[in-house]
């Protein structure tokens, strides 16, 4: 196996996940401001650190998404917080798009923008200990969307992203999301989830991107937010594991989940049915924001005092998450 098959490999052993903690600037102030905290640099650092330093979360957690500000970071002992990681056995990685913006000629739709200078960005992201990337496309369900041009226009950015983290020696994680928001249904999730995939591969084959070396960061087939029948645990993951089956080939090493606005404990019970059920080629783990942090975020609450509790809402998250990667996730375990 070549190093970036290695460390895609180690992204996804198993029993881990990731931690997505990219959020940029206007996402993390948001955040900060439901417990009524600032967002300021310090407080930011703090925040992440917190999570970072947390006893034995390296048992669960394989990698940690970085925002460019968290990545150049120092601790407050002045270890860079990379290297805190790294010091824990957890692999760092950079979130390298620069965001969804508008479609031109279809403006209910977006591509994501961030291809110009991203050759040197990563070159200087693998000097400062980046050792994967993440670039997120943005696909919503409407009426007569997502259009063909919107799909085409996304998949091959993510292509070229991903050719380009390879020539840079850097694992690249693609993630096409197809949101959750509006009210359709289960099925038609399925449909536009399965066209989505269609083209990511495609593109991905076109650009020459060797499948063993990415990971594919993807939603989970579920109903829409607002969709009157939600469909149940089962349904999502049986829907979600018959749509991978036909699309995403096996020389995937992983399929790390987002949780896109699923509770934190539905995005557990999600993955881990899935795991439970098993019978796909690739490892079927979790690269979560939210559903990892929500928890330490509320009982932090910007104070050192609470550091402590923060921590500990954190591990139980990793912890539960650790277990639906072999299906062994339990709701007791909730309770504990």
């Amino acid at each position: 196996m070549g190093q970036l098959e290695d460390v895609a490999r180690a992204l996804v052993a198993p029993g881990k996940g990731i931690l997505a903690a990219d959020e940029s600037a206007p996402t993390i102030e948001k955040r900060f401001k439901s417990i009524d905290v600032a967002s300021t640099e310090e407080n930011r650092r703090d925040y992440r650190e917190m999570l970072f330093r947390t006893e034995g979360a390296e048992e669960f957690v394989s990698g940690v998404i970085l925002f460019d500000e968290t990545l150049r970071q120092e601790g407050a002992d002045g270890t860079r917080l990379a290297k805190v990681l790294e010091d824990k056995g957890i692999i760092p990685g950079i979130k390298v798009d620069k965001g969804a913006k508008q479609l031109a000629g279809s403006p209910s739709e977006t591509v994501t923008e961030g291809l110009d200078g991203l050759r040197d960005r990563l070159t200087e992201y693998r000097g400062l200990g980046a050792k994967f990337a993440k670039w997120r496309a943005v696909i919503t369900i409407g009426d007569d969307i997502p259009s063909s041009y919107c799909l085409h226009t996304n998949a091959h950015a993510l292509a070229r992203y991903a050719a380009l983290c390879v020539e840079a020696g850097i694992v690249p994680i693609v993630e096409p999301e197809v949101l959750m928001d509006g009210s359709h249904t289960i099925e038609r999730c399925y449909e536009v989830t399965d066209r989505t995939l269609h083209r990511v591969f495609g593109a991905l084959h076109q650009q020459q991107v060797p499948l063993e070396q990415i990971l594919l960061k993807p939603n989970m087939v579920l109903s829409g937010s607002t969709c009157p029948t939600q469909a149940s645990v089962r349904e999502v993951a049986e829907a979600t594991l018959r749509c991978f089956r036909n699309v995403v080939p096996a020389a995937v090493p992983g399929i790390v989940f987002l949780s896109g606005g699923q509770s934190d404990e539905i995005a557990t019970a999600h993955l881990n049915e899935m795991n439970a059920l098993g019978g796909g080629p690739w490892e079927l783990s979790f690269s979560y924001g939210r559903a990892l942090q929500a928890p330490a975020l509320k009982a932090w609450r910007g104070k050192k005092a609470n550091l402590e509790a923060g921590q500990a809402a954190y591990y139980k998250r990793a912890k539960c998450n650790g277990a639906a990667r072999h299906g062994k996730y339990t709701a007791a375990m909730e309770a504990a």
